[in-house]
């Protein structure tokens, strides 16, 4: 038994070895294919990203907001990393049945961590097992977050985990006889029921089963070494790994997700010059060579565990996108390409092959099959990515703060979109003329520049306007940025009205653009069309410099004798499209603006005391987190202080709320795209909101309240048709923008004897 178990643990340790080293080697030049990044980008402040890695890990920062499964993977993780002195052990009991280790071995908290960590991490594995088990996509189908992975690789990696566990558990035991231990120890607390059930064998039979368990944890150790070195598209497995350098090399160093500001376009490594682009720049991914070397690491890393999935509102409408699958689907395609690529294969611009016959003539047929296959393309030209996965998503951004190995989905998406629209001009029809829009007028809607200001004739107060009424924004606290929506949008003027006339109550100076500025972007942006975005942000970082007083030299950047701080230039927007590009996009065009959010204004007035709720408004309320302002921008707390100052409101919060809080389905220009396929987001939102019977949706955004309006518009019509599409509506809910509900609380005060005081021209509608 001692000799067989020598002979088979050592091959497969020496064949497992070498083979790790190999994959190791496979990883190192495949991470190489990929491009460049900017210089810094990903290496910046050192100190700060190790600091993040290990506050991630142990604490374990995303994996426990699922509750049990973060507890239980935590002492999984915890055991793969810190156990491996058992396995020197049991090598050393091939040898020596009653070995231990040098030191380490007869040390008391040693003894005692291996041993509560030892049987943790068998129940942590067990907990993960049945979680897995009671999840299976034949039962749950879509509403399982593992349907699409692959789950044969997922039980290996659980089963082997297990017996390893069990392994060093029984091991313990005895050990234990073996050094006689003849009563309870602290050092066999958990081992000490074997310790005593393995009392009665003979010392020949306890070294036998030493070796023997011994063999079997070193076997099935590097069995799984040589599985997964033979596999190192295994995410389920490597994850362990290379989530550690995926996490260190993540976008932000302080820990924020990769979400807010989209990154500039770049080629080789270097933001891509529009105005006089190189030769060579590549405009977005076409191949899956041109990600970044950071976004084939994220493919790698990915283990399947279908967080990001379960929590896609495309997914979760019948659609073809799931984040988990795409990030799949590019990992499985760029590990088959890869020898190929290896062996110097690639395609120019125009199609033609960069590599002789003679350079690819032992690249495997496989391979070679793989490299013909396209990025994006329909199951019918065997693409990899089908477009309508590319053009479903919202750019929510629930994938990126679900995943706990910090994945950047939306930043991959984004990047191929780009090379659709700029080089192949193929994206959903109706987008194009929201293109066309911005190109001619600076708007979606293609409406007069003149009409961004014609709400301002509907509120009985003045409004000023920068370089009209005043010369520049240094006699004001704020500049108002209404934003596109707020000044052309009959529902979102609603919104800008009550904001605006909440300022004006509360004695806040501010003003407002000229009616010159145009769209920040935004939509076209997360479409795909940088150039566009950039031609918009230019002009208005412009526009919005002169509104603060700074000059502009002969090459058109700020004056330093003019530039201010950035505490000096403030913006408060109601719309979290415009606060998150122009706050977090437009310091990469020259303009560094502190930028607020309408909620954030109106919390601190009515704290201060300037604005004082005090009409009670009757009824149940949900709020609706809007995307951009909640996960891209991690602001969730004033609009529900708002909501909670409001007397007679009664809020109910939905089950997807705050960072699991449910798109609407405007976000990533979704706002001009039909849905053909599937369940509409914001119907799927509103059904959510229904279900609590409230009196009013609220939301903060001007997109979510037009696809929420149109939803509950949609079910009233229904129901009132008698169709079961209606479902259960009321006739008199409202969806209100916060600032609506505070206004009309604020407003109409009431006098000692209880009855409202009435106002000539009430603005906007009172909410009932």
């Amino acid at each position: 038994m001692q000799l067989a178990a020598i002979i088979v643990s050592l091959v497969l340790t020496v064949v497992g070895v070498a083979l790790l080293a190999r994959a190791i080697g496979q990883f190192v030049r495949y991470f190489k294919l990929g491009q460049p990044v900017p210089a810094g980008s990903r290496t910046d402040n050192p100190y700060q990203r190790s600091v993040t890695l290990v506050r991630e890990f142990l604490g374990h920062t995303r994996m426990n907001r699922w509750g049990i499964v973060g507890f239980a993977h935590w002492f999984v993780a915890v055991g793969f990393l810190t156990l491996p002195p058992t396995l020197a052990q049991a090598f050393g009991q091939l040898f020596k049945a009653d070995w231990t280790l040098p030191l380490l071995g007869d040390f008391l908290p040693f003894e005692m961590y291996t041993e509560f960590i030892g049987v943790m991490t068998t129940l942590g594995i067990l907990v993960l097992m049945a979680i897995r088990l009671l999840s299976l996509p034949s039962r749950a189908g879509r509403k399982s977050r593992f349907a699409g992975s692959k789950a044969g690789q997922a039980y290996f990696v659980e089963y082997v985990i297990l017996t390893i566990g069990l392994a060093i558990y029984v091991l313990r035991g005895l050990e234990g006889t073996l050094h006689h231990v003849d009563g309870y120890r602290a050092s066999y607390f958990a081992s000490y029921p074997l310790v005593l059930a393995f009392q009665g064998l003979s010392v020949g039979t306890l070294q036998n089963l030493v070796y023997l368990v011994a063999m079997i944890k070193i076997s099935v150790s590097f069995i799984w070494m040589i599985v997964v070195s033979l596999n190192t598209n295994m995410g389920v497995a490597w994850h362990r790994f290379l989530a550690f350098p995926n996490i260190w090399f993540k976008r932000n160093a302080t820990g924020e997700t990769a979400l807010g500001a989209l990154q500039p376009m770049t080629s080789g490594g270097k933001p891509i010059d529009f105005a006089d682009p190189g030769e060579d720049d590549v405009f977005g991914v076409s191949q899956v060579e041109q990600f970044s070397w950071k976004g084939l690491l994220d493919f790698s890393t990915c283990t399947e565990c279908g967080r990001c999935q379960s929590q896609c509102p495309a997914w979760n409408t019948g659609k073809p996108l799931s984040p988990k699958l795409l990030i799949m689907s590019l990992r499985d395609h760029a590990h088959a390409k890869a020898p190929y690529l290896l062996a110097g294969g690639g395609k120019t611009m125009e199609g033609e092959e960069k590599a002789s016959a003679e350079q690819l003539k032992d690249v495997p047929a496989a391979a070679l099959a793989e490299a013909e296959r396209p990025l994006i393309g329909t199951a019918q030209e065997n693409g990899v990515i089908d477009p309508d996965v590319l053009w479903s998503c919202t750019t929510c951004g629930a994938c990126v703060e679900q995943c706990p190995v910090d994945i950047e989905h939306v930043d991959h998406i984004v990047d191929m979109r780009r090379y659709q629209v700029m080089i192949e001009s193929a994206f959903p029809s109706e987008a194009g003329t929201m293109l066309k829009n911005l190109e001619k007028k600076g708007n979606p809607w293609g409406l007069a520049k003149k009409q961004r200001l014609e709400w301002t004739k509907e509120v009985d107060f003045e409004v000023p306007v920068v370089g009209r009424d005043i010369e520049d924004l240094s006699e004001v606290e704020y500049l108002y940025w209404v934003g596109c929506a707020g000044a052309l949008e009959d529902r979102a003027k609603k919104t800008t009205k009550a904001f605006a006339e909440l300022l004006h109550i509360a004695g806040v100076k501010f003003a407002i653009m000229g009616g010159d500025e145009k769209c920040t972007g935004d939509s076209a942006r997360r479409l795909g069309n940088e150039p566009l975005f950039q031609e918009l942000g230019m002009e208005n970082v412009a526009a919005l410099n002169m509104a603060f007083g700074e000059s502009l030299d002969e090459d058109g950047n700020v004056d330093p004798a003019t530039k201010k701080p950035k505490s000096a230039k403030k913006i408060v927007a109601t719309c979290p499209h415009c606060l998150n590009t122009i706050g977090n996009e437009y310091p990469q065009l020259g303009g560094d603006y502190e930028v607020i959010h309408h909620t954030q204004l109106l919390q601190h007035l009515v704290d201060e005391g300037k604005l004082v709720p005090v009409t009670p408004v009757e009824g149940l309320i949900t709020y609706h987190d809007p995307c951009y302002l909640g996960r891209h921008n991690k602001i969730y707390t004033p609009p529900r202080e708002i909501i909670g100052k409001v007397p007679g409101l009664r809020n109910e919060e939905m089950h997807r709320h705050k960072e699991r809080g449910f798109c609407c389905g405007a976000g990533g220009a979704r706002m001009w795209m039909e849905e053909r396929i599937g369940k509409r987001i914001n119907n799927e939102r509103v059904d959510e909101a229904l279900s609590l019977n409230p009196d009013i949706i609220s939301t903060a955004c001007p997109f979510c309240l037009v696809m929420l309006t149109d939803s509950v518009n949609g079910k009233k019509a229904a129901a009132d048709n008698g169709s079961a599409a209606g479902g259960k509506v009321k006739e008199s809910i409202q969806v209100v923008d916060v600032a609506q509900l505070l206004l009309d609380s604020v407003r109409t005060p009431v006098d000692p004897e209880g009855e409202a005081e009435t106002e000539s021209e009430p603005q906007p509608e009172p909410v009932k």
